[in-house]
């Protein structure tokens, strides 16, 4: 058999799979609907994985790095991450706890005040830590150094608005309960000119437990999960070619046997 005869019987057997593949209408929608959906999912979780990777990068390689200075802070383009060395003290009427903070399967609440930096002048919302709240009846129990105090702390940029439920409310008492921050509305709010973003403190003097991840979710998971999407699309690419497949052996038989009865 020659090159052109293989070809032609080639072309012949894939027009006729073609014509016998039946897999029906129902199918052939839910897989044009759900295909794409299931592999735009996984590239999406991809996608996530390798942001959630470059920022762990970017965050391990910044807190190597010696803490700056505060007069270096504000003028820095990129502050995310960077290590900042402080020296001043708490402003203790004007405290914040950040709420539905969760800690070994623990509830609490993370501890933030203005900072005043002697040597920049500059106002900074320093986070002090995580503090267990196990009583709500009561209010979680701390304690603000009045004396100045060394600190060494880092920039925390959040990825995004933290999700709410319901906006918190107006409140003028402190300390203020809130669940979610806005450095920028509570400097509005104390009339002075403050640093953009949260400071976390490292462990040290007037501190609690500051111990924080740096995603909810690693990279690693956002893989999983794109590995099942593909898993889930293939399946289901799987099973539409069976169905029609399926479809297609089963007719003949079924019109044969139909013949049968009449004769």
């Amino acid at each position: 058999m020659g090159i052109d005869e293989e070809r032609r019987a080639m072309k012949t057997s894939i027009a006729s799979a073609i014509k016998q593949f039946r897999p029906g209408i129902a199918p052939t929608l839910v897989v044009l609907v759900l295909l794409p959906l299931m592999v735009g999912l996984g590239c999406w979780q991809l996608s996530r994985g390798h942001e959630k990777q470059l920022l762990l990068d970017s965050y391990a390689e910044r807190r190597a790095a010696e803490p700056m200075s505060s007069e270096e802070l504000n003028d820095t383009a990129d502050p995310a991450f960077r290590r900042v060395h402080l020296r001043g003290q708490f402003d203790a009427d004007h405290s914040v706890l950040l709420d539905n903070r969760m800690r070994n399967g623990k509830a609490g609440v993370e501890l933030l005040q203005p900072f005043h930096d002697q040597a920049s002048g500059l106002w900074l919302l320093l986070n002090r830590g995580w503090l267990p709240w196990p009583d709500r009846r009561t209010p979680p129990a701390f304690t603000t150094p009045e004396q100045p105090l060394n600190i060494d702390a880092w920039v925390y940029v959040a990825p995004g608005e933290t999700f709410q439920l319901h906006a918190d409310p107006a409140a003028t008492q402190w300390p203020r309960l809130l669940t979610a921050l806005h450095p920028a509305a509570l400097w509005t709010e104390l009339g002075r000119s403050g640093f953009a973003y949260e400071l976390r403190a490292e462990a040290g003097p007037g501190t609690y437990e500051t111990t924080w991840p740096v995603v909810a979710m690693g990279p690693e998971k956002h893989l999983a999960y794109a590995v099942q999407w593909f898993a889930m699309a293939l399946a289901l690419l799987v099973l539409y070619l069976y169905l029609g497949s399926h479809n297609k052996k089963e007719k003949p038989h079924g019109s044969g046997h139909e013949s049968t009865q009449h004769v």
